[in-house]
């Protein structure tokens, strides 16, 4: 089978040739139709990410396709079974095999590209803003990275949740992306003074952030009391610090959400979480924004698009 090797965290990974897995106890084998990509896959390349695996090993993050084969002593999903796993990596290949836990079957008329694209954006938004920073309807919400993968279903699930939805992203392109998802104000990064707007329309009572740097320390400005910040990733390659004397005098609560994580010690939070999303999307209360779909012969032009943000929504890789 082909799959995208990394083999180095100092070369870019390539297409290769590789031996077809076989299922072990508890996994199933897919035979993927299409990988949705993250800014998590980057870090991956480059070894920094926090589930690294072991080189050499396949990128790709989340895939969506058809039950393939069973391991030994393994229920199901039945094969023929249309899936979305979460695979944490090995999703950008022609065939995985993947524990059959992170499996979640598909509804009939949910295409591969919107599946592929939706079990780590739409999960790490609902989970961080439904069950970590309980949002409620009312509230103002702040969305750093607003047209990004996660950022744009942060807006489109908090408008979804009642919020006043802030949303902030670069350039009038990407902003009118995130109006189209909902978003009720709209800030340019490039030019606008976030803690000054923010203020004048408000304040933030939840701040959704996958950018962190210098927007962060704005957005940790423009807060008000009791207010609740969520740093969901770095994509500007800067962590911020947390002035812990300002959390005590305005008592403002951060909270970490790595979605990914709650596999290993609550399970229960993300299969409750997808259920609720994946009923919302047979309502057609969701409509995934995928602003580029490339063939695996591509996955490289894929990841560059990540790479110089010149993407919106989700990229996805088909897999022919």
């Amino acid at each position: 089978m082909r799959a995208y090797q990394i083999t180095s965290h100092d070369t870019p990974p390539a297409l290769a040739d590789l031996p077809m897995p076989e299922p072990r106890t508890g996994e199933i084998r897919v035979r993927i139709h299409a990988c949705g990509l993250n800014f998590a896959d980057l870090l991956m390349q480059k070894g920094t990410y926090q589930d690294t695996p072991a080189l050499p090993f396949v990128g790709g993050m989340e895939i969506a396709g058809v039950v393939d084969a069973l391991g030994p002593d393994t229920d199901g999903p039945a094969p023929g079974t249309r899936v979305a796993v979460f695979a944490g990596h090995g999703g950008l290949a022609e065939y995985g095999c993947f524990e059959a836990r992170r499996a979640v079957p598909l509804p009939d008329d949910m295409p591969y590209a919107d599946a592929a694209a939706f079990m780590v954006a739409y999960g790490t938004s609902h989970v961080a803003l439904d069950y970590r920073a309980r949002l409620q309807p009312g509230e103002t919400l702040l969305v750093l990275g607003a047209a990004g993968g996660v950022g744009l279903t942060a807006v489109e699930i908090g408008k979804l949740m009642g919020a006043n939805v802030i949303a902030c992203a670069r350039g009038a392109d990407k902003l009118a992306v995130a109006e189209k998802a909902g978003a009720d104000h709209l800030l340019d990064a490039t030019t606008a003074d976030i803690r000054a707007e923010v203020k004048a329309l408000g304040g933030a009572d939840v701040v959704y952030d996958p950018v962190g740097g210098e927007q962060w320390k704005a957005a940790f400005r423009a807060c008000n009391p009791e207010a609740r910040l969520l740093p969901i990733g770095f994509a500007s390659g800067d962590v911020p610090q947390v002035p812990a004397n300002h959390l005590l005098v305005k008592n403002l609560t951060v909270m970490g959400l790595y979605w990914g994580g709650y596999l290993a010690f609550k399970p229960s939070v993300i299969t409750e979480s997808l259920a609720t999303l994946l009923s919302w999307y047979a309502d057609g209360r969701l409509k995934p924004h995928v602003s580029h779909a490339l063939p695996l012969e591509q996955a490289g032009e894929a990841m560059d698009l990540l790479r110089t943000r010149k993407s919106t929504g989700k990229v996805v890789v088909t897999i022919d």
